[in-house]
């Protein structure tokens, strides 16, 4: 049988008390919501922080680590010229 979501063949995995049909390759199992294929993919953390500007990135930086946000501009300021 062919995966649903992606498309792979399907192996029986006969490690629950029931066995059921699972893909390896995207991890979808038998019976369970395929859900939406063309939602957006969530962003990874690195992707939001590079969409971010100096001045975001320096308050988001500067929050999380609970630094001085000027000074933090000022070394990042340097560190780039």
């Amino acid at each position: 049988m062919k995966c649903p979501r992606c498309g792979h063949e399907m192996v029986m995995d006969g490690h629950r008390k029931i066995d059921m049909l699972m893909c390896y390759d995207c991890g979808y199992i038998e019976g369970r919501n395929t859900g939406d294929m063309n939602a957006p993919k969530a962003s990874t953390n690195y992707e939001r922080l590079r969409g971010l500007n100096f001045n975001e990135t320096v308050a988001f930086i500067a929050q999380g680590l609970g630094l001085d946000e000027n000074k933090l501009a000022t070394w990042m300021d340097s560190a780039i010229a």
